[in-house]
């Protein structure tokens, strides 16, 4: 099988990284509205454009990186960081799966609500987040944009300083708020 060089490789997988990010907004606003509705509270709402345009930021250097600065960029790397890219894709997805209807882009908590510690949140707290350190890092390098690469990874661990910290905060505070023996809520127990 002949292999694509290593820049149309990256923007083949770029289509489907924007089709499963698509796909990632359709679900998260959907869960994020029904958890709303139920009760749900968001917070860390400060940081989340900063996260939007960061990540649409990154897709765009991505594509244009090894455009305006074309390098000799090894097919067996190539394919290397792709599988990184498809390995993080597939563990993001487990933690959207497992999540269910709790999982979304936004901080949403259900107060009172149990964490979920089953799929990858048996061994990983935020296995989410490791997925996308993975994928920064890992997509841009399907091309050889290696300035994207480390620029995206030190922009990311910027942004993960202040989304884990509000993240746990607020499942900490949803955890205080659950009642003794029962940790479903009832909707009066809601605030």
């Amino acid at each position: 099988m002949d292999v694509p060089p290593p820049v149309a490789l990256l923007h083949g997988y770029l289509v489907v990284l924007l089709a499963e990010r698509a796909a990632e907004l359709v679900v998260s606003t959907r869960n994020t509205r029904r958890a709303l509705a139920t009760g749900g509270v968001e917070v860390g709402r400060g940081h989340y454009p900063a996260m939007v345009v960061f990540h649409a930021a990154f897709l765009a250097a991505c594509a244009v990186e090894p455009l305006l600065w074309p390098r000799d960029w090894p097919r067996a790397a190539s394919l290397a960081a792709l599988t990184l890219a498809l390995l993080a894709m597939a563990l993001r997805w487990w933690a959207v799966a497992t999540l269910g209807a709790r999982w979304s882009t936004r901080i949403v908590v259900l107060p009172g609500l149990p964490l979920v510690n089953g799929g990858p949140y048996r061994v990983l707290r935020h296995p989410n987040y490791l997925a996308v350190v993975v994928e920064l890092a890992a997509v841009p390098l399907i091309g050889g944009a290696v300035i994207t690469a480390g620029l995206a990874t030190l922009g990311n661990l910027l942004l993960l300083a202040v989304r884990i910290p509000a993240e746990e905060r607020a499942l900490g505070a949803g955890r205080e708020r659950a009642l003794p023996g029962r940790p479903y809520p009832s909707p009066r127990d809601r605030p």
